[in-house]
């Protein structure tokens, strides 16, 4: 992978260098290589077995302040040159924009570090359908209630990116990430239900076992059955680490250069004031070795950098790329392509104490639907999860709606759980909010 690193490199420099001998005053290029595999099952029969091996570059050529774009999955030389003259063509044919062009040079990330992101594995079909098989057995094993299956996949990609702009920077890294996951559905007394479990990492010996998985599926679906509806009601509801993060997205879309520029936020104009609780922070750590976020430079270049998004409840930062930035009158902050491994800090409290802190109240585990408006910030969506009273889980529900502000959620979000997901590029424990609308029956 080394040598392909290398060779993708050289790449994307002739590339830019042939943009500009066609006469582009301005260019920036990106290519890319993932090979993988992905295998699935159901019932402890194997349904596919994939082979990926895909390619690409994409071209951005600048005349002053004109922009073309063009991009081939083929990387032959004569492909390579046609899409360079391609997007030579649309620029010439485009309107001025005094925002578009390149980051400034100066923000070019040079010298980045390894950050550890690639622990390659041979991509073996048989281990990987051994894999699926087992997690599938487990779970099925688990108890007599868990009649059917939705299926257990395994996905292996090895994948190698290099970005390219006429400052003269070029860089690129190798990385790796392993995922393993099992579906399966519970029957008792006519009410079905269904519940997964997965694990994902950069490198594939931490991946939890298959047959933890497996069991894991099985009891999170046997938590479910019996499930019932709740009456309408206003109380707290505690969101469980696993779909917590899910909340921050929201706030990460507020706060991102489009939506801001675009007047689309129910965030404008928050910069420097308070949006969260006073004891709320917000960390960004994108150099975290093996990090599944972390990144040493965003998707322009960009060098990447840690951050303080939140201190004491108040916005630090908005997620601009330079785009945005310059539509806006700042500066890039480096989230051309996302953010990099967000670490919300927690109050302390175990999950046992965040249900005592509920009381009484909705502890959801599962959400649906895609009721939010990003304008507004008014929040409704289906839920599903556990009714607890007195701190104490009495039973499951489902086929409910939950329903607030974003605004007034975030800050009356009451404590973060010790206990953080660690899956994703948001870091968070339990989420405790005040109060809420449920409407059930």
């Amino acid at each position: 992978m080394q040598q392909q690193l290398s060779e993708i490199q050289n790449i994307v420099e002739d590339v830019l260098a042939l943009a500009k001998q066609k006469g582009a005053t301005q260019a920036e290029a990106s290519m890319s290589k993932v090979q993988g595999i992905a295998v699935s099952s159901r019932l402890k029969e194997v349904e596919t077995v994939e082979f990926t091996n895909d390619g690409g570059l994409g071209i951005t050529v600048y005349h002053g302040k004109k922009k073309g774009s063009a991009s081939t999955a083929d990387l032959s030389t004569e492909a390579l040159k046609l899409t360079v003259e391609k997007a030579i063509e649309i620029s010439k044919h485009t309107s001025e924009d005094d925002c578009s062009g390149p980051a400034d040079k100066e923000l070019m990330a040079v010298g980045y570090p390894d950050l550890d992101l690639f622990h390659p594995t041979e991509l073996d079909t048989e281990l990987a359908i051994q894999q699926v098989i087992a997690a599938e057995t487990s779970a099925l094993e688990v108890d007599p209630r868990i009649t059917n299956s939705d299926g257990a996949s395994y996905n292996a990609n090895l994948g190698t990116k290099v970005y390219g702009n006429s400052h003269g920077f070029i860089g690129g890294y190798n990385s790796s990430r392993y995922s393993l996951s099992c579906v399966v559905i519970g029957e008792q007394d006519g009410d079905m239900q269904r519940d997964y479990a997965y694990s994902v990492n950069r490198n594939v010996k931490l991946l939890d076992s298959p047959a933890q998985i497996g069991r894991d599926a099985a009891k999170f679906t046997l938590d479910r059955l019996g499930a019932q509806k709740v009456k309408t009601c206003k109380v707290p509801v505690l969101f469980d680490r696993e779909i917590a993060a899910g909340l921050f997205g929201h706030l990460i879309n507020a706060i991102s250069g489009g939506s801001l520029y675009r007047q689309s936020s129910f965030l404008l104009d928050s910069l420097g004031t308070q949006v969260l609780p006073d004891w709320f922070e917000i960390s960004e750590r994108p150099h975290i070795l093996s990090g599944l976020a972390s990144s040493p430079f965003d998707h322009e270049g960009v060098k990447t950098i840690d951050r303080e998004i939140v201190k004491d409840g108040v916005l630090q930062q908005y997620l601009l790329t330079s785009y945005s930035a310059r539509k806006l009158g700042m500066q890039t902050t480096g989230h051309a392509g996302g953010i990099h491994n967000w670490f919300i800090k927690n109050t302390g409290e175990s999950d046992q104490t965040m249900l005592q802190k509920l009381g009484t109240g909705l502890l959801v585990t599962e959400l649906m639907g895609q009721g939010v408006n990003i304008v507004t910030g008014d929040y409704s969506r289906g839920a599903a999860g556990f009714w607890v009273e007195n701190g104490v889980i009495q039973y499951p529900v489902h086929e409910i709606t939950i329903a607030g502000n974003l605004a007034d959620m975030l800050k009356n979000i009451v404590a973060i759980g010790a206990v953080a997901e660690t899956r994703g590029s948001v870091q968070t424990g339990s989420v405790l909010i005040e109060s809420m609308q449920i409407a059930g029956d």
